[in-house]
């Protein structure tokens, strides 16, 4: 038996271990970000702010404004519209959850009729079931759980303490300029290494910052396009539906839905005549479909796009782990794992399943030239 046939065994012994390393890293990483998500959720949204901030911090670094007063210029600078943006959203919202009984109540006359029907098809499992369990059953003990307003404001807190932890991260890293750079490029033992790994972070920051910023003026030109369209038809709180569809058009696939299943429902419980239910959203559904589908691929680029069912599986994985919130960062997240998967070669399979239909030719393409 030759060298090489005895190397085999052992080689494969060796692949299945890495193999397997790989798996439990992996799953490790998993039940990390799962129960440190109150931890991580802020750092992650705090490195994402910052790496939609740094470009404009270094455009303006170049007018000679220090690093640390453009990152606070910058960062006052939103929140303050945030802040402001929300107070005067306070009212809309006030308004619509004083109508809320009203809704509810022509809701439940709308389909009483079915409901009856209902009932009955629920007494008469009921008395199936008694029959068959033979006579009375024990009592169950029922346990307080929290109101509905008490979770929602539970949840309210909780993201605006980890919005203002980020904001707060994300002060600290962009008033420190090139810090994280010079820190990369120093602890890289080569000259080699060290231009790709600054190659590498200029290009993620460049594309992440291009990807939120653009995709957060389309949101913002939707909902006023939604906002419009409610006004023209006389909906009820337009102002409040285009917020809610610049928000929602952030979350990837259900965002869209969500936005139609609350508005059909306040419509519902408001018109009178199903056509005129049925309108608003219809039209609702129609501008965000438009944008999904034409408007935000066209503004967007191929360099950027992504495998759909790549994108779906990260706002599943992403929402499971931390919820609301990470199924909003899940996009960014996993644009920033595929541009290192075109700068890491053992990582080159995962970037082509992560990349869009057209990305690698495009790509190939630009190369050639």
């Amino acid at each position: 038996m030759s060298d090489v046939d005895a190397r085999l065994p052992q080689e494969r012994v060796l692949r299945s271990i890495r193999r397997i390393l790989r798996i439990h890293l992996i799953l490790l990483i998993g039940v990390i970000c799962y129960f440190a998500k109150d931890l991580l959720m802020p750092l992650a949204l705090g490195l994402l702010i910052t790496m939609t901030l740094a470009p404009l911090v270094r455009r303006l670094a170049r007018y000679h404004v220090p690093a640390p007063v453009s990152a606070v210029l910058l960062v006052i600078t939103i929140g303050g519209c945030i802040t402001s943006f929300g107070y005067m959203m306070s009212t809309p919202m006030a308004e619509l959850f004083d109508s809320i009984p009203d809704i509810g109540q022509t809701l439940e006359q709308k389909i009483s009729p079915y409901k009856q029907s209902v009932d009955a098809i629920s007494k008469a499992g009921e008395q199936v079931e008694k029959m068959a369990s033979g006579g009375d059953q024990p009592a169950r003990v029922v346990l307080d759980q929290p109101g509905i307003i008490s979770s929602a404001a539970s949840t309210v807190a909780n993201g605006l303490t980890t919005i203002m932890l980020a904001f707060v991260l994300s002060l600290f890293m962009l008033a420190s300029g090139t810090l994280f750079q010079e820190k990369l490029i120093a602890v890289m033992p080569r000259l080699q290494d060290k231009k790709r790994a600054l190659a590498v972070a200029y290009e993620v920051e460049s594309s992440v910052s291009r990807y939120l910023l653009t995709v957060t003026l389309i949101n913002v030109c939707l909902g006023i396009v939604i906002m419009g369209v409610m006004s023209l038809i006389g909906a009820p709180n337009p102002v409040l539906w285009g917020v809610m569809a610049a928000v929602l058009n952030f979350l990837p696939f259900a965002g869209a839905l969500l936005g139609v299943g609350m508005l059909a429902i306040v419509s519902l419980g408001t018109y009178d005549t199903l056509p005129a239910a049925l309108l608003p959203p219809a039209l609702y559904y129609a501008c965000t479909t438009l944008e999904g589908n034409f408007i935000t691929p066209a503004i967007v680029g191929h360099r950027l796009q992504l495998n759909i069912v790549a994108v779906f599986t990260a706002v599943v994985v992403w929402g499971w782990l931390w919820g609301i919130g990470g199924a909003l960062m899940a996009v960014p997240i996993l644009l920033v794992v595929r541009i290192l998967c075109d700068h890491i070669e053992s990582w080159k399979v995962l970037g082509e399943f992560l990349s869009g239909r057209d990305a690698t030719g495009i790509e190939a393409q630009g190369t050639e030239n």
